[in-house]
């Protein structure tokens, strides 16, 4: 198990460099230096920097080693925009249009495209980039086959096997619960209302054949805001969900830095893991050996000096991390939110630097062999500056998942 491997292929930008520096050898260097005057014209356009330090890094395909990569096609959801499905040479081979902005999509067993979308409204829920409002089943071509819609829905939900889906949401919860809650920043003369999470598994008809709320079973002494800075508007603020095989459900809250098993028929948390180790961590997902893989953020870590993002897999009978990917100068691979990670066939791990829209596999021993970052930026009217490329979840799937897809109805 790799701990800080090192790595064969740096940071995006290195391998466009090299090969620019390759390509110019020797004369590029010991080419006389010569400043010839401008025109004022020329001087503008030699002012034009794209304001942007992520496009200026450069974007989309940066690296590939195919005799390690794990052969299939990855597919994502541009916050905001649309759905792309890429090869391992970063090239997009189908584009899924929706009727609403993406929050992020997966390919189901069948092979159709499941969503969680953007339906804005008045609430302040409503109003927040985490915001979802809609999930939906579309086909190859983008037509929309169902949808179900939620005005609290919010980060997450899943397509169950029964057809149903598990929704993450928001509301309000008690007063005196709220009071009860630790950490967080109290503003002076603070007199509003807390959010919290429910789960809630609805039919494709928009009934509630089951809800969970997460106050009713969470311990405010245990359950503390892990981020001394982080504003108290939310308590807990759910980020994945996950069903697991025995009708229990994987829950990640990143505002506790806790992630939980629920026991559906009781209702009882039967399994946590908290802060040390994890950290506004995303996406805990079950592997084929029983452990977890979990995308470990680390905004605010109480057990470093330094804040910096991992993907680590835990056992959860022992609790212990078996594995992880960090970068060996930690620094170097930081998301604050968002962002998940995927064990491949062949025993890599895809990682997605959400905030960064930036996708790329490594080896069991830490070795970079794919990376690609997301050329798509937005809102369009905002200064470049302002514009993200943030990309909530990414996803590699094989040939012959995608030829499914291609014929799914």
């Amino acid at each position: 198990m790799a701990g800080n491997p090192k790595r064969k292929i740096t940071r995006r930008g290195f391998a466009g460099a090299g090969a620019t520096a390759v390509t110019l050898g020797t004369a590029a260097f010991s080419a006389p230096l010569t400043l010839a005057a401008q025109s004022s014209e020329a001087s503008n356009q030699a002012a034009a920097v794209d304001q942007n330090p992520i496009r200026r890094r450069g974007v989309g395909f940066r690296a590939l080693n195919p005799a390690k990569a794990s052969p299939g096609f990855t597919l994502y959801a541009h916050v905001g925009g649309s759905v792309y499905l890429i090869d391992l040479s970063g090239k997009v081979v189908h584009t899924w249009t929706l009727p609403y902005p993406l929050h992020y999509a997966y390919l189901t067993e069948k092979g159709t495209l499941f969503c969680n979308a953007k339906i804005p409204n008045d609430t302040l829920l409503g109003k927040v980039g985490s915001h979802c409002g809609v999930v939906l089943e579309a086909d190859w071509n983008g037509k929309v086959l169902w949808e179900v819609r939620q005005p609290d829905h919010h980060n997450d939900g899943r397509l169950l096997p029964n057809g149903n889906v598990l929704l993450v949401c928001a509301t309000a919860i008690p007063d005196a619960v709220a009071q009860r809650v630790q950490g967080g920043l109290r503003e002076p003369g603070e007199n509003r209302k807390m959010g919290g999470d429910y789960l809630v598994e609805m039919t494709r008809d928009g009934r509630t054949v089951w809800r969970w709320n997460s106050w009713e079973y969470l311990d405010p002494a245990i359950d503390v805001i892990t981020g001394v800075q982080d504003e108290r508007a939310e308590w807990t603020h759910a980020n994945g969900i996950h069903e697991l095989p025995d009708d229990h459900v994987l829950v990640s809250f990143r505002n506790t830095s806790t992630v939980i098993n629920v026991d559906r028929k009781s209702g009882k948390i039967v399994w946590r893991m908290g802060a040390p180790p994890l950290a506004g961590q995303h996406a805990p997902t079950p592997l084929a050996n029983g452990n977890l893989l979990i995308f470990d953020n680390g905004p605010h870590r109480l057990d470093e000096t330094l804040n910096f993002s991992r993907v680590i897999e835990v056992d959860p009978v022992t609790k212990k991390i078996v594995w992880k990917y960090q970068e060996p100068v930690v620094t170097g691979f930081f998301s604050p939110r968002i962002s998940n990670a995927q064990r491949l066939p062949n025993g890599n791990t895809l990682i997605n630097e959400g905030v960064f829209g930036r996708f790329f596999e490594v080896t069991s021993e830490g070795e970079v062999v794919w990376e690609y970052v997301n050329p798509h930026f937005g809102p369009p009217n905002a200064a470049a500056a302002k514009q993200q490329n943030s990309t909530f979840r990414a996803y590699r799937y094989t040939a012959e998942q995608i030829e499914r897809a291609r014929n799914a109805v």
